[in-house]
């Protein structure tokens, strides 16, 4: 995939990591799955359409509130790891696809709810709300969720960003503050804002894990080549051997929820 607005048009595909997306990238804290719940998102017998869903993370975590997922990713490889999770998890309520966020291919008024973590950016947001909107039941919900790590609070994520800079100076996912809400221009006439909410959550994460997190990122595994990637493992476990083998690493969570102008 190359988008000429991020990381100067280079090339990145999540799918060439997808074994380390399925093993390492369940991160989000049980918190976050709390606060979906109790703003409306994964009732039971609602329709859940989840973009960008990469291998299935949000579906597989709140499928047992008895809604029903339909996990979608324009990568193939995501969504065949995707589907072994569900499987290997005795999971019956998600269903998959390959496709774009801009053209799903699903009927009208299909779902109650919409949703996209970590990923909107990587959409084209006119052609993606549009679609968004088409999709959605009347008055139903798009949620928006990011997680940043916090470079500026955490000498671990600090040093891992300025070494991927060395390997990878295109890469534009470094220096995140905490978020700072804007009201976007593809709202207008589509949507209304419901939900605003930000809150910093510490994640505890092994040696292990957190160098399979950062495989995952684009950065890393999804762009460079092997050898940069075996060259950048290299130096970047020895610059963590300075830690204690448990790293507990600030984060921001931030949730946008949507209401749907569709009457």
């Amino acid at each position: 995939m190359q988008i000429s607005v991020i990381d100067n048009g280079k090339n990145f595909d999540f799918g060439k990591v997808s074994s380390d997306y399925a093993n390492y990238r369940n991160i989000y804290p049980k918190s976050m799955y709390d606060k979906l719940i109790a703003f409306g998102i994964g009732k039971s017998g609602q329709k859940i359409l989840d973009l960008g869903s990469g291998t299935a993370i949000l579906p597989l975590n709140l499928a047992r509130t008895g809604a029903e997922f339909t996990a979608t990713d324009i990568s193939e490889n995501q969504i065949a790891y995707g589907k072994i999770l569900a499987k290997e998890k005795h999971i019956d309520n998600i269903h998959f696809k390959v496709c774009s966020a801009e053209n799903t291919g699903f009927p009208d008024n299909s779902f109650d709810v919409v949703s996209a973590v970590q990923c909107f950016q990587y959409f084209d947001p006119d052609r993606a709300t549009d679609e968004i909107f088409r999709v959605l039941k009347p008055d139903g919900i798009f949620c928006m969720i990011f997680m940043d790590w916090l470079p500026f609070e955490d000498t671990v994520i600090s040093e891992m960003e300025q070494l991927v800079l060395k390997y990878n100076p295109d890469w534009k996912g470094y220096g995140f503050e905490k978020y700072r809400y804007c009201y976007p221009k593809w709202a207008d006439n589509k949507f209304t804002i419901d939900t605003i909410h930000s809150y910093n959550e510490v994640l505890t994460f092994s040696k292990e894990q957190w160098l399979g997190r950062v495989n995952t990122c684009r950065g890393v595994g999804a762009s460079l080549s092997e050898q940069q990637i075996a060259d950048f493992f290299t130096e970047y476990k020895t610059l963590l051997a300075k830690y204690e083998d448990t790293l507990y690493l600030k984060h921001q969570v931030h949730i946008e929820i949507y209401r749907s102008e569709k009457r």
